[in-house]
């Protein structure tokens, strides 16, 4: 810059280093916030600002449905060993096979050879009246590794998450040391469940696409999704409304209004918002002035995306020289 004196204007993202970069290479330059960043910015404290506030994104879902039920507990069967413990279900599975099989005539030589057990194992199963008679010693009223997540299971069941992978991931993140199938077995009575599972609500980057988006062009399902949201979480809906003040001074590009805005928006208490707000009035100058004159990076911000689209499409399949040709073609 410094060796192109006539620079008058000066678009840039809104790091500090390029703003010093500007003021030292073209100081009688106009620096002018893009109005690409500017809106990508205020999208990400926005979905920050969703994310403090999930349990309002959970209401709608139970509203919507209110003949539905969280997933009721398996029903207990008198067992010292509960349904989804593993030596339980393999002992109860073991049992009603060699019963099964003495019922249509097998004998128990027949058996031991058709399943690969020793004569002890299948003789002892066969004596057994009811599987419950073989649970003694040892596992008998042991407590399982999941007992203390089955609550937290639960929970998230009846919000709708019914992948037992999932979950099993994010009862992990909690302490949870135990194995997946522990898991799966013990969600898989609630499969059989009458009772369905309730709606898994919207998450936060979904609803903070709904606020960004102009309400005209929001589909009338997601605008009704979003109305109810809205309404029962006051913070968010005071974030809508700062959203679109905002959107409405980016298009129309009225900076004048700038302060007042800023002003609003200190006013509630949102504090990921105070974030962005404290960062516009560290360059304040910059950013009216790019809520004002028509300059921005737009084009620029397109061939940039579409430059890294292409490299993510040909990472791994091609050299330079094919990578560079589809840049140049494209």
């Amino acid at each position: 810059m410094a060796d192109h004196p006539g620079i008058e204007v000066v678009c840039r993202d809104r790091a500090p280093y390029f703003a010093e970069g500007a003021r030292i290479g073209a100081p009688t330059a106009v620096q002018v916030a893009d109005r690409f960043h500017l809106w990508r910015n205020l999208g990400e404290a926005a979905e920050r600002c969703v994310s403090r506030h999930c349990p309002c994104l959970r209401a709608p879902s139970a509203e919507s449905a209110p003949e539905k039920a969280p997933a009721p507990e398996p029903a207990e069967s008198g067992s010292p060993w509960p349904t989804g413990h593993r030596f339980a279900d393999r002992t109860r599975a073991k049992h009603a096979t060699i019963h099964a099989l003495l019922a249509a005539g097998h004998s128990r030589r027949s058996i031991q050879r058709q399943l690969g057990m020793t004569y002890r194992t299948v003789q002892r199963l066969a004596d057994a009246a009811r599987p419950e008679d073989l649970f003694q010693g040892q596992w008998q009223n042991r407590r399982s590794k999941l007992d203390d997540f089955k609550p937290y299971l639960h929970g998230r069941w009846a919000e709708g998450c019914t992948n037992a992978w999932t979950l099993w991931e994010e009862i992990k993140t909690h302490g949870y040391t135990g194995g997946y199938g522990a898991v799966r077995a013990h969600l898989q009575p609630f499969r059989t469940s009458p009772t369905a599972p309730a709606a898994r609500p919207p998450s936060p980057r979904t609803v903070t696409g709904w606020i960004l988006t102009h309400p005209d062009t929001l589909p009338e399902s997601e605008r009704l999704k979003l109305k109810s949201v809205l309404a029962g979480c006051p913070e968010l809906d005071a974030l809508a409304g700062h959203v679109r003040a905002f959107g409405k001074m980016l298009t129309q590009l009225q900076g004048e209004q700038l302060p007042q805005w800023i002003k609003a928006a200190r006013a509630d208490d949102l504090p990921s918002r105070h974030t962005f707000v404290n960062g516009l009035e560290r360059d304040l100058a910059a950013v009216t002035a790019g809520l004002t004159l028509p300059w921005n990076s737009g084009i620029v911000e397109g061939h940039v995306n579409r430059i890294k689209m292409i490299k993510r499409q040909m990472y791994g399949r091609a050299g330079f020289s094919l990578l560079r040709k589809r840049v140049l073609l494209a």
